[in-house]
């Protein structure tokens, strides 16, 4: 496919039903308004936004792939695994999205305890409770809220480079699901499964090779290559990576919020050529 032919598509975001701050149709009505043409929204572990937000799509003629990004622990680290073209009424993958939630609290807790034996925190839990609309998926992410509004930190990213990414004080290492059970259950419910920005992943390239293998031989199909959690040189690098494996190439901003996303909805750049878009039989 010819990169002119290729249309806007931003087929990663997020809604206030998991970690974003826009509820499902304020987001179609951004991606239509920002260009886009082809838009899914992937709600952590979580599809009760795609009803509303293929409603407020149909609405405006905005083509809508339902989705989900399920959190997924491969050798001893958290990767986040994209459903996209899933059937939201699918039981395999309702029943194994609910498991994966219900583990959510326990590390909200111990979040919390953590960051108030912090010199200056208190009150943690509940200030993050505050900002997560779904109880059931209090995340990192509003913690990290909860501190910025708190004078902590500045931005959400000195939150996670100070207190909850990987080896930090606060970060708190949680057992999710396994790959092949994540992968299984986008297949069963007829979708496409994706490897959510590989460029986030401190993986050694030993590592990154056994991951890539393993998810290809359970029937993953493709990894984002540009994304908003990339940087150009990471396009380049995972468009190689798709070409080698025969991946197909993602695409999406991984938009949480207007004033903290790295990226709008519908503004990356275009896929690199040589490869087959993930959307290539969708329009």
């Amino acid at each position: 496919m010819a990169r002119s032919s290729f249309p806007n598509a931003d087929l990663h975001c997020h809604s206030v039903r998991s970690d974003g701050v826009l509820d499902p149709a304020e987001l179609a009505r951004r991606a239509h308004a920002n260009g886009v043409d082809l838009w899914a929204l992937t709600d952590h572990d979580e599809l009760s936004g795609l009803a509303d937000a293929a409603q407020a799509a149909a609405g405006l003629g905005l083509p809508f792939v339902p989705g989900v990004e399920i959190s997924v622990t491969w050798a001893g680290r958290t990767v986040h695994i994209v459903g996209l073209g899933v059937d939201i009424g699918d039981a395999d993958l309702n029943a194994g999205l609910a498991s994966v939630r219900a583990r959510r609290d326990g590390r909200a807790v111990e979040i919390a305890r953590r960051l108030d034996a912090l010199p200056g925190i208190s009150g943690s839990y509940q200030g993050a409770l505050r900002l997560a609309p779904n109880p059931s998926l209090i995340s990192r992410t509003h913690f990290a809220r909860f501190l910025v509004q708190q004078g902590h930190c500045a931005s959400m990213q000195q939150v996670f480079d100070r207190y909850l990414g990987e080896d930090c004080q606060a970060n708190v290492p949680q057992r999710w699901a396994g790959l092949g059970e994540a992968v299984g259950w986008i297949i069963h419910a007829g979708g496409r499964a994706v490897v959510a920005h590989p460029g986030r992943y401190r993986y050694s390239q030993m590592e990154a090779g056994a991951f890539f293998d393993e998810f290809r031989q359970l029937g993953g199909q493709g990894i984002e290559v540009v994304t908003g959690s990339h940087y150009p040189a990471q396009y380049r690098e995972y468009a190689d990576i798709a070409r080698y494996y025969g991946f197909l190439a993602s695409r999406g901003s991984d938009f949480h919020s207007p004033g903290e996303s790295r990226v709008d909805l519908g503004a990356l750049p275009p896929l690199p050529d040589g490869l087959t878009p993930v959307w290539y039989d969708w329009i």
